[in-house]
């Protein structure tokens, strides 16, 4: 990045707040709102007309979301950052819009110097998280990566013990899926193949065997 204002494209399908954030953008040194976009595909579109330094965009949008939108951006414009700035602070949501290309993750309830070093960072090369999100990135990929002892439940594969070990932690489906990159089916299936070798009878079960041999902690 030059000494030149970092040029932003805000799209969120809420007007209020988002004319609100465009406004207080526009009045903070060194950031100029490029345009707006109140939905998915047009954030897509006016990125590559607009070519900003900068997107800022929520996840929950129509037409398309902000997650398919980011993948999009970044395919077609890998220079241009994706600052994702949602309500939502599932970790489901965070790795997708991670894996999409976003190089920051703010919540809306971040104030304004927090968003502007976020879009500031993030035009320098940067990657950025909000307060407690950081922690929860480590926190999430430690859990992930740490093999569980293959002495410890060994009538399932080392699949199904990081799966169980996830389960373990209090994981849904869902994000074990975004977590290993698997499909939500493949994450069921094993499942299930765990709650008959185990020989439990539903999630709640398998987590207190799973704790009390050490998984999951």
């Amino acid at each position: 990045m030059s000494d030149e204002a970092i040029r932003v494209l805000l799209a969120d399908d809420h007007p209020v707040y988002r004319d609100g954030l465009a406004l207080l953008l526009g009045s903070i040194p060194g950031i100029e709102v490029a345009g707006t976009a109140a939905n998915g595909l047009e954030a897509v579109e006016r990125a590559v007309e607009l070519q900003p330094d900068i997107v800022v965009m929520d996840v929950s949008m129509p037409v398309l979301d902000g997650i398919e939108a980011t993948r999009r951006i970044t395919a077609a414009s890998p220079h241009i950052g994706i600052v994702v700035l949602t309500m939502s602070e599932e970790d489901a949501t965070l790795f997708s819009a991670m894996r999409a290309g976003a190089r920051g993750y703010l919540l809306k309830g971040a104030g304004q110097a927090e968003i502007v070093r976020g879009i500031t960072a993030v035009a320098h090369g940067e990657v950025i998280f909000g307060p407690g999100m950081a922690r929860r990135v480590a926190d999430f990929f430690t859990g992930v990566t740490a093999a569980p002892d293959e002495a410890v439940f060994p009538q399932l594969t080392p699949r199904e013990r990081e799966i169980l070990s996830l389960v373990a932690a209090g994981r849904s489906n869902a994000q074990i899926a975004s977590a290993l990159f698997l499909s939500p089916k493949t994450v069921r299936n094993n499942v299930s193949n765990i709650f008959a070798k185990l020989h439990v009878a539903d999630r709640a079960e398998a987590i207190v065997r799973a704790r009390d041999a050490g998984l999951g902690r």
